[in-house]
This record gives structure tokens, C-alpha cells and sequence, in this order.
């Protein structure tokens, strides 16, 4: 990813060798460093669940269901602003950003599933002790109504598996859109503001994400007996393999593709201006 100091990229092709890059350079770190980052990202992305639910207690019957919904859904972005912008490993980022290194045959696809499974794995954890500590503290503090983690959990589980896999699908998919986006960013303002852009559009659509979801049903299940562990068995499968699709087709695949098939970028092309004007008045 680029930093502050680094240069924005100019072209496709660089952004794309950035992906490569990153993801490389993950798929060959340490199983521990993998654990350790992946729990860290699992227990951060639970703070936008839990800022989720303050607002539900907090603007119960002040605001229109419009306005709580877009004050909500910037709740949510929270949570993956302190994951992306502070570095540690979100499994649905690596459904695109670590195929682009397998895909330019740089990793093979054992590498791939060793790295997923890590992360994917220790992100549950984080995210399970984090809706365990959340369902304890919210309500201790007096700054969240039990009644709210239901009604969290509950706005993502009572849906047809069709219907969360497809809805899994579009969330992968601007997921894998969030690196390419924030490898481009010039800086930690702007990568910031495109995870928030991304963030709240999966927040404000309720689309399905794997990790950051599985906080808000564990929220459900831990709090009320309406949200069961089937319930939270059927979101985690079908979320995740949506994800993975949207990920890794329609963005990894797709933007490699396009990265090595592309023509000239257009800062590579010569243009004389003057050579041409000149020739068609000579014409």
C-alpha cells in the first residue's frame, strides 16, 4: 500500500504491482505474525458492531429510520478504519489482494489457503472475545440496550441462503475494490476516506461481510436466545463464500486480467500536438 511519503501511483499497472507486492509479502510472513495480525483485526473490527448498537440505544425514537440507518452504517465504518488504515489482516481484503500473487505465478495456491486459513480463523476469534467482552460491558455502562445487539444480529440472519450468498457476493466484491482504492491513495487521509466510502456502503445495503458480521450476529446469540448458534452457522457459511467469490473473481481476477491484457498507459504514449495539427492543415 502506499504511504505518505511515497508517491501516488499514476498508472494501472502500478497499482497492480503494489497488489502484487503486498500480497506477496503477506503470503510469506510468519503462521504467528499471520495469527497475531489476524486476531488483532478480528478484536478492532468489533469496535463498529459495538458503536453500531450505541447508536440504536442512543437515537431510539429521536431520529427518522433514514437518518438512524446512515448514522448507523457510519458506525459501522469504524471498525474497519482502525483495521485497514492501522495494517492489521482482514481475510475478506485478502479474497482479492492475495490471488493477484498466485495469479501472476508468484505463489501457489497452497500458500493462498495456508494464509486464508490463518487469517480467516484468528479473525473469528478476535471477533468472538470481542462480542463477548462488548454483550457484558455495553450494557454494564449503561450505553447500550440489550434489545439493540438483537436487533443488530437480526438484520442479517433471517435471510434465504440464496440471497445472503449473492448479497456476500457484492460485499466480497467491494471489499477487493477497497485495496485497489486505497493502493492508490495518496495518503492516510485519502486511503482512510475510501474504506469509509466502502464501509458505509456495505453498512447502509446490510450486505453480508463474514468478519465484521459475524461480530454482529455473535452479538445476537450472545444476548438473546432469538439469534441462535444455527442462525449464526447459516450467515458465517454462506457470508464466506460469497466474500471469496466477490473477492476473488470479480475483483482479483477481473483486475489482473485487465492490469495484463490493458494497452499502453497513457502516460507511456507520445503525443505531438503540433505534428498533427500541422498535418491536417496540410492536408
Amino acid at each position: 500500500m502506499s504511504s505518505d511519503t511515497d508517491p501516488s501511483p499514476t498508472s494501472y499497472r502500478e497499482i497492480l504491482g503494489l497488489e502484487i507486492e503486498e500480497g506477496l509479502s503477506q503470503l510469506q510472513r510468519s503462521s504467528v505474525g499471520l495469527a497475531l495480525s489476524g486476531l488483532s483485526a478480528g478484536l478492532d473490527i468489533g469496535f463498529g458492531p459495538f458503536l453500531m448498537a450505541v447508536v440504536f440505544t442512543m437515537s431510539s425514537g429521536a431520529f427518522s429510520d433514514p437518518v438512524t440507518g446512515i448514522l448507523v452504517a457510519n458506525a459501522y465504518a469504524v471498525g474497519f478504519i482502525f483495521v485497514v488504515v492501522g495494517r492489521s489482516e482482514l481475510f475478506t481484503e485478502h479474497t482479492s489482494l492475495a490471488v493477484v500473487p498466485v495469479l501472476n505465478g508468484q505463489a501457489s495456491v497452497v500458500d493462498l489457503a495456508r494464509l486464508w486459513g490463518i487469517i480467516y480463523v484468528f479473525n473469528l476469534i478476535g471477533g468472538t472475545i470481542f462480542a463477548a467482552l462488548a454483550v457484558h460491558i455495553g450494557p454494564q455502562l449503561a450505553t447500550i440496550d440489550p434489545s439493540a445487539f438483537r436487533q443488530i444480529a437480526s438484520g442479517l440472519v433471517h435471510y434465504s441462503w440464496s440471497t445472503m450468498l449473492l448479497a456476500a457476493v457484492l460485499a466480497g466484491w467491494l471489499m477487493g475494490l477497497m485495496t485497489w482504492l486505497v493502493a492508490a491513495g495518496r495518503n492516510t487521509i485519502s486511503q482512510a476516506f475510501f474504506v469509509w466510502l466502502v464501509a458505509v456502503v456495505i453498512g447502509l445495503a446490510h450486505l453480508p461481510h463474514s468478519i465484521a458480521g459475524s461480530v454482529e450476529v455473535l452479538l445476537g446469540v450472545f444476548s438473546s436466545s432469538a439469534i441462535t448458534v444455527s442462525d449464526f452457522g447459516h450467515f458465517l457459511l454462506w457470508s464466506t463464500i460469497g466474500n471469496v467469490v466477490g473477492g476473488s473473481v470479480f475483483v482479483g481476477l477481473l483486475k489482473y486480467g485487465h492490469g495484463i491484457y490493458g494497452g499502453t498507459d497513457p502516460e507511456d504514449i507520445d503525443v505531438d500536438v503540433d505534428g498533427g495539427s500541422a498535418g491536417r492543415e496540410s492536408g
